[in-house]
């Protein structure tokens, strides 16, 4: 099993930041096998891609809405995921849900097929970020 937690999320003003992280551990929880993403859900609707990155942190991918605003990173070392907001809108407000996919057979230059919910195979629980207009 793998858990992850996310924290970091809250309330905002429109064009400010926040910093999500995503800490995992478990007895199955390897870095090095798994990709790892960034899904949001609005209340009421399914959950979209926002972002991915490799197990090495060395490739990643974006989702439209948040190129050019969001970061992902990681630390191997503390086997935590990030998620750097900036230029926040109102239409960013959702549950931000980290996920792990088991990556092994993957090359790094694979992340970009990282986007769909089925490839993903533990969730956390999600933390909220809201942005006020």
């Amino acid at each position: 099993q793998v858990q992850l937690v996310e924290s970091g999320g809250g309330l905002v003003q429109a064009g400010g930041s926040l910093r999500l992280s995503c800490a995992a551990s478990g007895s199955d929880y390897t870095f090095s096998r798994y990709a790892l993403g960034w899904f949001r859900q609005t209340h009421g609707k399914g959950r979209d891609f926002v972002a991915a990155i490799s197990w090495s942190g060395s490739t990643t991918s974006y989702a439209d809405s948040a190129q050019d605003r969001f970061t992902i990173s990681s630390d191997n070392a503390k086997n935590t995921v990030y998620l750097q907001m900036n230029s926040l809108k109102p239409e960013d407000t959702a549950v931000y849900h980290c996920a792990a996919a088991y990556a092994l057979y993957y090359s790094d230059y694979d992340i970009d097929k990282f986007f769909k919910i089925p490839q993903y195979d533990y969730w956390g629980e999600g933390t909220q970020v809201t942005v006020s207009s």
